[in-house]
């Protein structure tokens, strides 16, 4: 599932006459975020990385370059695609923001029934089954999404792109790559693709979403605890995906701003 390396310590390094020769410090700061987002298969860890990462670019989008000379190094057609890039990843982050919600308010719908009907497993039993049956409509739409990114993740860094165009798809790239892992977590996945690229998940203090030790996340033991009708598990497990889904949903929010953000700035300086 992962993107076919590509060399960021070439496309990085490239000299620019809108740049000192010399590479500037945030490229080695960007070129260590990408890398370690390329080396991780933690969705927390993603996930942080990510927003470095957004923000190192900010502050790269930030510098004094000047227009004319950017334009002279930038083809048209690979700028258009990289803004088009830019807006994928919001639609992306949309589509995450909303499978997330999706999964909460149907968690929350179940626990409510359960709650009101007081009577254990009998009541875990019933809604349990109309439970699964709104996750399973839900991975359907999921795994539609995860079709989508297919286009995207072929994409390469052509030989010559100017150093800005060369950072912003690479970022996009890696971007996509990790936003599809959080994509995986929450939809139940074919056994061989599920859960072998995925460890710890989020904060080390809270509860992780994914057992590194059995390669389960908590949507699934979620999952699990209602097919065996398993009352204690199913508390339990509960408690930790709600924890999960909503460090998931703050995470991907501050992505979502970032990236506007750097979009705005993107338009600012190719369209001036």
């Amino acid at each position: 599932m992962a993107f076919p390396e590509t060399n960021s310590k070439i496309s990085l390094h490239i000299r620019s006459n809108s740049l000192p020769s010399s590479p500037h410090p945030l490229l080695s700061e960007v070129e260590e975020h990408l890398q370690r987002l390329k080396d991780t298969s933690s969705v927390s860890h993603k996930l942080n990385g990510l927003l470095d990462l957004h923000d190192c670019i900010d502050r790269l989008l930030q510098l004094p370059i000047k227009p004319q000379e950017l334009a002279r190094e930038c083809n048209e057609k690979r700028v258009d695609d990289t803004l088009e890039g830019s807006l994928k990843l919001l639609d992306i982050c949309s589509e995450l923001k909303d499978f997330l919600l999706m999964s909460k308010e149907i968690m929350y719908e179940l626990q409510s029934v359960i709650r009101r009907r007081r009577n254990g497993e009998t009541g875990l039993k019933v809604e349990g089954a109309k439970y699964l049956t709104s996750r399973k409509k839900l991975n359907k739409v999921i795994r539609k999404s995860l079709g989508n990114l297919k286009a995207m993740k072929h994409e390469c860094v052509e030989d010559g792109t100017s150093f800005m165009i060369s950072i912003l798809k690479e970022a996009e790239q890696v971007t996509v790559s990790s936003l599809e892992s959080m994509l995986m977590l929450i939809c139940d996945q074919p056994k061989h693709r599920r859960w072998s690229t995925i460890s710890k998940m989020l904060q080390p203090k809270r509860v992780a979403c994914d057992s590194q030790e059995s390669e389960t996340s908590e949507f699934e033991k979620v999952d699990a605890a209602l097919k065996s009708s398993s009352f204690e598990h199913f508390q339990s497990h509960a408690e930790n995906l709600e924890m999960c889904i909503q460090d998931l949903e703050i995470g991907v929010e501050q992505l979502s701003r970032k990236l506007i953000r750097n979009r705005v700035s993107q338009l600012n300086i190719f369209n001036h």
